[in-house]
């Protein structure tokens, strides 16, 4: 197949058209970026700014602190605005703030200009779901699949390029990379306003005589029971990227035997793996019933990467090894297919007059897991082998728990393989 056919092949697999596949290609920018930043940021605040240790975490921690409130208030925004004007606020405000750190190094406005720009950056995860959500309509969770793919492409990429600008050591260096992040905002917003609005949907989607009637939902998620229990439980399930990306470096490094090195390859195998097997296994949440059902691999993926853990530290270092790339492995695979069923089930929950709020206050568990998770896990790293185990008979417990939340708010299925049928065109 030619590189012409290739192309031809992919546009058509792609949702959402020519606009689904501008925001792919500003999902890939927007990971550049952050791989970019990301790597690098505590290390720019200790030799650029001069910060400690302790005044790095604790700004870390209080920017963290403000970004939980972006997620709800930019779904609340989207509900009230066109969701690309929205979102081009969002990249120019990152950008902004971001800049702004470059112009000074007192503290207290380090901190300001931190928390600032953590608000857009939670909500614009927010933003691009609820665009996909739109532009994608029956496909959104393969949408979703290929987006994460993309991303971790994006993720890798912009390591790269991080691992080479920070060979040098330099402030130089560390200014050039925060810059670099701020261009890839700007290009996103650019890239933004080229982006149709996405028709918002218009009406509910009519019974028929084998569906029933839809379950009536309030219009605000801070009313809607059901809704604010399922993200209760997003917000200990998401665990499994702090444990992927916190937990298991400082485990294998406090508590194994294996070698330190063994961490960066566990972490490119991570994305190596989602790359691979992301869009494939999208095939698995294809409606809201499939969605549900992934909750029991699960909790036993969850079960075997915990378990493995635990084990990592009662050997040498060749029981080490084989248990920590089990683990790893295992949570691998947990976090596809917690993105697929999280997708697809957080939109099945929320109504069409209200998806901006109830996916911003979706949001929360992210955020909130990013705030409380390492902290959790570091106490459960001091706590030994068996606090894993308990870990695990918890997150175990949590996707039972969320079944069962959803089963209720959701007594039908519903295919995302054929389009819905509105009342509008009946």
């Amino acid at each position: 197949m030619d590189l012409r056919s290739r192309w031809a092949t992919w546009k058509k697999d792609v949702p959402g058209g020519l606009d689904g596949r501008r925001m792919l290609v500003i999902s890939f920018i927007d990971k550049c970026g952050t791989g970019l930043w990301a790597t690098s940021i505590a290390l720019y605040f200790t030799y650029v700014s001069g910060l400690g240790i302790a005044q790095v975490g604790l700004l870390v921690g209080l920017s963290g602190a403000a970004g939980i409130a972006g997620a709800p208030l930019a779904g609340r925004l989207a509900d009230r605005f066109p969701v690309t004007r929205v979102l081009i606020a969002a990249q120019l405000l990152r950008a902004a703030a971001l800049l702004a750190l470059l112009t000074t190094d007192h503290y207290a406005l380090l901190i300001l200009y931190s928390a600032v720009g953590a608000l857009p950056d939670r909500g614009t995860n927010v933003l691009t779901k609820l665009y996909a959500t739109r532009v994608a309509g029956p496909a959104r969770v393969r949408y979703q699949a290929i987006n994460r793919t993309v991303g971790n492409l994006g993720w890798v990429f912009g390591g790269l390029g991080a691992a080479a600008a920070l060979a040098a050591g330099t402030d130089t260096a560390y200014r050039l990379l925060l810059i670099g992040n701020v261009l890839s905002y700007v290009a996103m917003a650019a890239l933004t306003l080229r982006c149709s609005e996405p028709p918002a949907p218009a009406s509910r989607i009519a019974a028929d005589s084998t569906t029933g009637a839809p379950p009536a939902r309030p219009t605000s998620p801070w009313r809607d029971r059901t809704f604010l229990l399922f993200t209760g439980t997003e917000a200990v399930l998401c665990l499994d990227d702090t444990i992927l990306q916190v937990a298991l470096p400082l485990w294998i490094v406090h508590a194994t035997a294996a070698p330190a090195g063994l961490a960066p390859l566990l972490l490119v195998m991570n994305s190596v793996l989602v790359v691979l097997f992301q869009v494939p296994l999208a095939r698995f949440g294809g409606s809201t019933d499939a969605a549900r059902r992934l909750l029991l691999p699960l909790a036993a993926l969850f079960a075997l990467g915990t378990s493995a853990l635990a084990v990592s530290a009662l050997g040498g270092r060749g029981l080490a090894v084989t248990a920590l790339v089990v683990a790893a492995l295992a949570l691998t695979f947990v976090e596809m297919l917690h993105a697929i069923a999280s997708w697809e089930l957080s939109v099945a929950l929320a109504p069409d007059d209200a998806q901006g709020a109830y996916l911003g206050v979706h949001g929360l568990a992210v955020a909130t897991q990013r705030f409380g998770g390492p902290l959790l896990l570091t106490g459960v790293i001091a706590a030994g082998p068996l606090a894993w185990a308990v870990l695990g008979a918890g997150l175990v417990a949590m996707c039972g728990g969320q079944h069962r939340v959803v089963s209720r708010g959701l007594p039908t299925a519903s295919s995302l393989s054929v389009p819905a049928v509105t009342v509008s065109e009946q």
